[in-house]
């Protein structure tokens, strides 16, 4: 096999694991400063527990995405400032991020991370750098969970129409 037998993590980085590493990371610096913001907005404990957790996943997926790209040469984008922490009371009311719209868009982002981790895993012949998005959509699909039972408890899940009477079959 050459080039691509032994250790993985001597094997080049195709531009696809490249591409698919530094967006990762980028797109965690970024969750991390939002969801730093919804902390801010957010007045329910459950969320703000789920909140804690987002934020430290993206920030171990920096960690490890970004010595990935460190070791092989590439640059990272630089991490956005720390939020500072304000009082829920001091945001008006009609500036205010609701708890189900938080709860919505984590959803959603979580959601979008695992079709993201899915490609990424799908793409990759290192076989490090598809384990680490295989570990990334595992930990999102238990906090995708946690989001969905979350927002089922507090009544803010708006679910789509629901199919209450099934049509009878017919025998032919």
């Amino acid at each position: 096999m050459g080039i691509l037998s032994g250790n993985p993590k001597d094997e080049p980085l195709h531009y696809g694991e490249i591409f698919s590493v530094w967006t990762a990371s980028t797109v965690a610096k970024g969750a991390v400063s939002c969801y730093q913001a919804y902390l801010n907005h957010s007045g329910d404990k459950d969320l703000k527990k789920i909140l804690d957790g987002l934020i430290d996943q993206a920030n171990l997926e920096i960690k490890e995405l970004d010595k990935i790209l460190v070791d092989n040469g590439i640059a990272t984008v630089p991490t956005m400032p720390e939020r500072p922490a304000v009082k829920l009371e001091d945001i008006p009311v009609g500036a205010r991020f609701a708890d189900p719209e938080i709860a919505a868009k984590i959803a959603a982002d979580v959601s979008l991370g695992l079709v993201a981790c899915s490609q990424a895993m799908g793409q990759s012949i290192r076989v490090d750098i598809g384990a680490l998005f295989a570990k990334y959509h595992i930990t999102k699909t238990a906090l995708g969970l946690k989001i969905l039972e979350m927002s089922k408890e507090k009544g803010w899940l708006v679910p789509p129409p629901l199919q209450i009477k099934r049509p009878e079959t017919v025998n032919a």
